[in-house]
């Protein structure tokens, strides 16, 4: 009998420690799968890292672009910008370049008009003052050719920018507020006043 029961605690001890064995194992098993639970974790955390990054590397770049966008329109604004200012410069500069020489032939024809009120006495008087009428026309023709023209103002609502008011008096003629006597002409080159017209203006 007692044989037997060591031959039973033998397999009792021997059970115990397949058992115990088998939990070992089982425990190990355990552990490995949670470290291949863990590694699996951190792939996908190093994934997530990865398109994140990814997302905000095109995000950068997408705004870099919309940055060089924006400042190609604004130096495109700026180069039209100042290629129309250069191109009105310049046509300003064709304008008013004789604007010097116009105001000093106005003067010019001020005194063939000045001479051509007299009137003739004699027909020799009377020839060189058609001479004269000629010489006036040329000169007014050539500098029409190149812009002048003369300001409308007798009769004319009185306007500040092209003539000169140096007194009001009663009138018959024209209505209150309208020009009723030229004392001077006034003339503009290509739309631009260069004398205005010194008048009377009607009370």
């Amino acid at each position: 009998m007692t044989d037997i029961n060591k031959e039973n605690q033998a397999s009792s001890v021997e059970g115990e420690a397949e058992g115990i064995k088998t939990e070992d194992i089982s425990s190990q098993n355990d552990n490995e799968n949670v470290e291949a639970d863990a590694r699996q974790c951190d792939n996908v955390d190093e994934s997530v890292k990865e398109e994140s990054k990814t997302q905000e590397e095109s995000s950068k770049e997408d705004k870099d672009d919309e940055d060089l966008n924006t400042k190609y329109m604004r130096l495109m604004a700026d180069f039209q910008n100042f290629k129309r200012r250069t191109e009105k410069q310049k046509s300003d500069i064709y304008a008013y370049a004789n604007e010097g020489i116009t105001q000093k032939l106005i003067e010019v024809v001020d005194n063939f008009e000045r001479a051509l009120v007299v009137e003739p006495e004699t027909e020799h008087e009377k020839a060189f003052k058609d001479g004269m009428e000629l010489v006036l026309k040329s000169l007014l023709d050539a500098m029409e050719s190149i812009g002048v023209a003369e300001i409308e103002a007798y009769d004319k609502v009185f306007d500040p920018n092209i003539h000169s008011a140096v007194m009001m008096q009663d009138s018959e003629e024209v209505v209150s507020g309208n020009v009723c006597e030229v004392l001077q002409k006034g003339y503009t080159l290509n739309g631009k006043v260069v004398r205005p017209s010194m008048v009377k203006v009607a009370n």
